[in-house]
């Protein structure tokens, strides 16, 4: 039976790209990534609007800079966060230290739970100021596709979560039922690591020293 550890088989497999593209954590990883792009982007150009008569522009949020400040800074490290955890998704299951892959789910674990707060607040700070924009002159259209992204990236970063945890959890029941780690096995010794000192049905060798120092043939008993 294969066995596993963190919810990817042993090293040493063929990475099939079209099972791992439908995989659902990689559809929620993409997603994730798409609404970062829209949120960041759109901000950063329609987020700001001319001032009359002034050089300066202002935030299209109530006129408040570090909201849009806050959009851009969650939306690009939530962009950069979804490149690498993709990646190493892709190469997790290479990877045959059972501790390195614990470290990697939980790093994911954590990352995506506070980016599901983060978002969450993105989206209440957004909500919050376009509710109190006056400005007769902001485009609605951008705004709120701000503030919808910014909503379902709340939905994509929870399910992010929620696969790491149910992997690390994976992950904690395999080692308890006696996951073996493959890079700890010495590959350098000629017998198997199961071996107490010598190898299965070893027996003992059919020459015998003699007191005197001289070898004598003994046939081996059958």
């Amino acid at each position: 039976m294969e066995t596993s550890a963190y919810g990817a088989s042993l090293a040493g497999g063929a990475f099939d790209f079209w099972s791992f593209v439908k995989r659902p954590q990689t559809i929620a990883r993409l997603l994730s990534w798409l609404f970062a792009i829209v949120v960041f982007a759109t901000i950063v150009s329609e987020g700001y609007i001319n001032e009359p008569h002034l050089d300066t522009t202002k935030c299209m949020f109530n006129q408040n800079d570090s909201a849009c400040s806050y959009g851009i800074g969650v939306g690009i490290l939530a962009f950069l966060a979804c490149v690498i955890c993709t990646v190493l998704d892709a190469y997790f299951p290479q990877i045959s230290n059972a501790n390195e892959r614990k470290y990697i789910v939980l790093g994911d674990l954590c990352f995506s739970g506070v980016w599901t707060f983060l978002w969450f607040v993105c989206f209440c700070v957004l909500a919050n100021q376009w509710s109190h924009t006056t400005r007769i002159d902001v485009p609605s259209d951008a705004p709120r596709a701000v503030v919808t992204f910014s909503f379902f990236s709340i939905g994509t970063w929870g399910v992010l979560t929620a696969f790491a945890l149910q992997r690390y959890r994976h992950g904690m029941d395999d080692v308890g039922l006696g996951y073996n780690d493959p890079s700890s096995i010495d590959h350098t010794s000629p017998y198997p690591s199961a071996y107490a000192g010598a190898p299965e049905g070893y027996q003992q060798s059919p020459f015998t020293a003699s007191p005197a120092g001289q070898g004598g043939y003994q046939p081996p008993a059958y």
